[in-house]
């Protein structure tokens, strides 16, 4: 097995693998969408179907891309593959909670428009949240699974678990975070196609519409890569993309029309403040355990301590 600094140094001038193999996954998933013949729109349920088999296929494949980059540079990192994905168990209670309890932080101020406009509303989520009958009824609604289990978990699999740990060796762990992203952003033009093909709006409005998108998707995706290596687990990044799916992005616009919008803006504002305090402690790695991601590093990097 090699050193770490021996791994380190054989990345300098190899970064061009760990790039290709990263537009590789990205291709792959988003092309594997494309396989099936047919024109029915996205919500079909048959399209949801054919392209959960597409994603999931994907998944399996993505970590034999990981292990084959391992083997083009001849190296065999510390950590096995499974806890360089993010899936260990050291650390794993913490990992589910404190991320998903950050970004309910952040949406403080939506969550708070909700309660006031729709208090019984925000009630029955919770008690629906609680309900072994509802879960039972939201797992067999086909839309309902993929934007809550099967778009969070193969998404962040694919575009955080596999694609980052091939960057950091390469660029640094807190480039990666803002790299890896641009993966995951590109990936979401695909839907333009889809809305062309069905004619739902102007291309004006579709490229605005996309490029509003891909920022969106990006700025998540730092977030969710910032969680990955901090603290080495996939279970917080896959439970806040899916919390963010269901929250959507937050209404500020009719927040300034509303007769409480003194309130509520003081919760937007009082989330965002409180979101910066925790970001650290909330990641801090000594809850986690060594984050196997930053263990390829040569030397520690401020976004691994």
């Amino acid at each position: 097995m090699l050193s770490i600094k021996t791994l380190s140094d054989t990345f300098v001038g190899e970064c061009w693998i760990s790039v290709s193999c990263c537009l590789l996954l990205a291709c792959l998933y988003v092309g594997s969408l494309y396989v099936w013949k047919g024109s029915l729109p996205r919500d079909h349920p048959n399209t949801i179907k054919r392209r959960f088999t597409s994603v999931l296929c994907v998944s399996a494949v993505a970590p034999l891309v990981v292990l084959a980059w391992t083997h083009s540079m001849k190296l065999r990192p510390s950590p096995p593959l499974w806890a360089l994905l993010g899936i260990r168990l050291e650390g794993f209670v913490p990992a589910a909670v404190l991320p998903l309890t950050l970004t309910m932080v952040l949406f403080l101020g939506p969550l708070t428009q909700l309660a006031v406009e729709s208090p019984r509303g925000l009630f029955h989520d919770v008690k629906a949240g609680l309900n072994c009958q509802s879960w039972s009824k939201q797992v067999k609604d086909l839309k309902w699974l993929r934007n809550h289990v099967v778009a969070p978990l193969t998404e962040e699999f694919v575009f955080r678990a596999c694609i980052i740990p091939m960057l950091v060796p390469c660029t640094g762990p807190t480039s990666a975070i803002f790299i890896s992203p641009l993966f995951f952003g590109v990936a979401h033009f695909h839907h333009i196609i889809e809305q062309l093909r069905f004619g739902q709006d102007t291309v004006f409005d579709i490229l605005i519409c996309a490029a509003f998108q891909f920022t969106y998707t990006s700025v998540f995706g730092v977030y969710t890569a910032f969680i990955f290596i901090r603290t080495g687990h996939l279970v917080g990044p896959v439970l806040c993309h899916s919390f963010c799916n269901r929250m959507g992005f937050p209404a500020i616009g009719s927040v300034l029309e509303h007769p409480q919008k003194s309130l509520i803006l003081l919760f937007y504002q009082l989330g965002v403040l409180l979101f910066f305090i925790l970001l650290f402690p909330f990641t801090d790695p000594t809850f986690y355990g060594m984050s196997p991601v930053c263990s390829l590093l040569l030397t520690p990097r401020s976004a691994c301590t």
